[in-house]
């Protein structure tokens, strides 16, 4: 449904993959001694025996949230929890290499993917509490390989999402990169090099971009003169006893006791999800529950960096107009609150890897929840076990106050649907979001090719959707156009209503066939007219089947380049397309005569 409950869900804030508005951080002598001895404190501090300090009945409600996971024929999650400093739960459930046999357990070695993000901006924090840079410098202070985009781009606005830089998981796709190949940080370095433009105006938005972490990474080497891999490993890992946590920046290198990653099939069978990263920063972090939890702990009982450092990580990004970001970004980190304790937390996705990671600070209590199959929850078994230990209180002790349900009917009255009628239509925003608005039996839906969704009033009288009252809808007029603005969290979405085309007509369809060249990328795509429709065509990909939404915009299925805005000159000829997706915009495709 739409891109927006990919939003709703916080984006699940992870790393490339975006959704159809429901589904919207060695090698030494020095560190091989530091090791034994932090592995010696470690014990001190970390013991714990799986459910160790938990009543069994806990344990019980604790297996129950991960029995669907608990087979020995499929991929599962391992499961940690933190109370105070101890690692009072932790277990595995399922396999952890199919072809092998081998369970998951506490120890087991899982890819973070997203929840990297974290520890690359921590390593940004230590580096200003050195003095060695400051989170309002200029980036290409540091890179100065960085393009010049006439406009100035912070270290903040990078750990904020706020750049307006491109995602590079989408600008490798378009040009042919397939998520399963090798993808190294040189060549991530190299596309964003080549890069002309930006998403939007640095500091006016927020979006999600996993360059801003890359790019964060090759400041870290910079000013430290360590790859993030050995800064990570001396500033953080190896004082808080992380023994088996590194960042992955060669896929070739063997890591015993690892988790692998998995796609279902069907209910029974499973296939490989390769992953092939040779890249660190937004992504490619290495560790296990056991590792995890002190690294949770240190945001209570800092062992690294102390309270002042917490606080910056954790300081909820703004706007240039001093507006907070909605979704409580922060540093590579989500600020919110679960149960009305305040909550720390990031999720990550890559292949099928699937992890979360929360701390609520005020109760000095985490949850590690990390997974090896592409269609596993981790946020929702991550709340469901938090519920276990953190009931419906706030920090001051006071009742959490619940939202009240609102029992708006979904049947609207007939001066309703006369009020609608000039509404009703099909609707396209600047990067691609699509839908019509329709009543049927006395009822509005939004449509979307995934079907129609309800609509209905909310107590204030604006639309929303039925089954997510946080979506809401806003139908007014603007000059000889008509327009809905989509307001979720963090976001609004700005829809113009356009008239269909004919996409049988040839001659509608012809104007837009022909070669198109991205100099920035230095790919081509084809347009070309198939069984009478329009198709995308490329030399690294099937054909994409492209859907008009009016006479400018073309959209098709492909995550990586889902709608295209065509150009033209002022003889109305189609002279090029500009691709804006989710995570990139402005992307200029010329058409070769």
């Amino acid at each position: 449904m739409l891109k927006i409950h990919f939003i709703i869900a916080r984006r699940n804030i992870t790393s490339h993959k975006t959704s159809s508005l429901v589904n919207m951080l060695r090698n030494t002598i020095y560190f091989s001694f530091h090791r034994i001895v932090v592995v010696l404190v470690g014990l001190v501090f970390f013991g714990r025996v799986c459910g160790q300090g938990l009543p069994d009945s806990m344990v019980r409600k604790i297996d129950s949230i991960c029995s669907k996971w608990d087979k020995a024929s499929g991929p599962g999650c391992a499961v940690g929890v933190v109370r105070n400093d101890s690692l009072v739960f932790a277990k595995g459930y399922g396999t952890a290499d199919l072809e092998f046999d081998i369970p998951i357990t506490d120890s087991t070695i899982f890819h973070m993917a997203s929840v990297s993000k974290q520890f690359t901006a921590f390593s940004i924090v230590l580096l200003e509490r050195a003095g060695k840079l400051r989170l309002d410098d200029d980036i290409r202070k540091y890179l100065l390989w960085f393009p010049d985009l006439g406009t100035r781009i912070t270290i903040r606005n990078l750990l904020n999402h706020t750049s307006g830089i491109r995602d590079q998981w989408t600008l490798l796709a378009i040009q042919g990169t397939r998520m399963h190949d090798v993808i190294t940080q040189h060549q991530i370095v190299k596309i964003l090099q080549q890069q002309r433009a930006l998403n939007f105006p640095v500091g006016t938005e927020f979006g999600y971009s996993n360059s801003n972490f890359t790019l964060a990474a090759e400041i870290v080497k910079a000013v430290s003169g360590q790859s993030l891999r050995r800064f990570t490993d001396s500033a953080i890992f190896v004082p808080l006893g992380m023994l088996h946590t590194h960042f992955h920046d060669d896929y070739t290198e063997i890591v015993k006791n690892r988790a692998y990653s998995y796609s279902r099939k069907d209910s029974a069978h499973y296939a490989n999800n390769i992953l092939s990263y040779s890249n660190v920063g937004a992504t490619s972090l290495f560790t296990n529950v056991d590792d995890m939890a002190k690294w949770l702990s240190n945001f209570y009982l800092h062992k690294v960096g102390d309270q002042a450092d917490i606080d910056t990580l954790t300081r909820k990004g703004r706007l240039n107009n001093g507006k907070e970001l909605e979704l409580g970004y922060a540093l590579g980190i989500t600020t919110g609150d679960h149960n009305g304790w305040k909550e720390f937390s990031h999720g990550g996705a890559d292949a099928g890897y699937r992890t979360f990671v929360a701390v609520y600070p005020d109760a000095k209590t985490g949850v590690i929840v990390f997974g090896n199959i592409e269609d596993f929850d981790p946020n929702g078994v991550a709340a469901r076990i938090a519920d276990l230990f953190l009931k419906d209180s706030q920090a001051s002790g006071k009742p959490a106050t619940q939202a009240p349900k609102d029992t708006a009917l979904a049947v609207l009255a007939g001066p309703d649907i006369a009020v609608l009628k000039p509404y009703l239509g099909s609707y396209v925003s600047v990067d691609g979001v699509a839908f019509d608005l329709a009543v049927r039996n006395g009822k509005l839906y939004y449509v979307e090719q995934d079907g129609p969704q309800l609509l209905t009033k909310d107590s204030t009288g604006r639309y929303v959707m039925f089954d997510a009252r946080e979506v809401q809808f806003t139908l007014e007029p603007l000059g000889k156009d008509t327009e809905v603005r989509v307001n979720v969290p963090g976001r609004e979405i700005r829809l113009i209503r356009y008239t269909p085309v004919n996409e049988k007509d040839p001659r509608v369809l012809q104007a837009y066939v022909g070669n198109y060249y991205c100099p920035e990328l230095g790919c081509s795509y084809g347009i070309a007219i198939k069984d009478h429709h329009l198709v995308l065509t490329n030399n690294k990909y099937d054909d994409a089947s492209l859907r008009m939404a009016g006479p400018d915009h073309l959209l098709d299925d492909d995550w990586w380049m889902n709608h295209l805005t065509i150009k033209r000159n002022a003889a109305h000829e189609v002279v090029g397309f500009e691709v804006n997706s989710d995570r990139v915009a402005h992307l200029v495709f010329k058409k070769m005569n």
